[in-house]
């Protein structure tokens, strides 16, 4: 089993950045692709950006490319991302998960363990 935390959301003025943090316990993650998502109220969760187990693949959404980057430490189990010039659409839960492959996924189902979900609000 996999436990993961997230960190690091909040409140922040358009044009802000905030990085996110998520931490891994129990089984080691640093073998695993990891990925961030989100869910923005009334919408259905979508990907964000994911990374292979040595981060040499990554993956973005195209809302979100050019503003973040995505970045592991598998020495303290920790999954970044970095979210720039942030935009009020940019408001939703955002969640960490992993899987059980080392290759990233865009798709949602292919993520076997996810985190509770750390709010980012973006005021205009």
């Amino acid at each position: 089993q996999v436990q993961l935390v997230e960190f690091g959301g909040g409140l922040v003025q358009a044009g802000g950045s905030l990085r996110l943090s998520c931490v891994a316990s129990g089984r080691t993650v640093s073998g695993s692709a990891m990925a961030w998502f989100r869910q923005a109220p009334g919408k259905e969760r979508e990907f964000v950006a994911a990374l292979s187990w040595n981060a040499g693949i990554t993956y973005y959404a195209d809302s979100v490319k050019g503003r973040s980057t995505i970045s592991r430490d598998n020495a303290k189990s920790t999954l970044y991302l970095q979210m720039n010039s942030l935009k009020p659409e940019d408001t939703a839960v955002y969640y960490c998960a992993t899987s059980t492959h080392w290759s990233p996924t865009m798709t949602l189902s292919a993520y076997n363990y996810w985190g509770q979900g750390t709010q980012v609000t973006v005021s205009s």
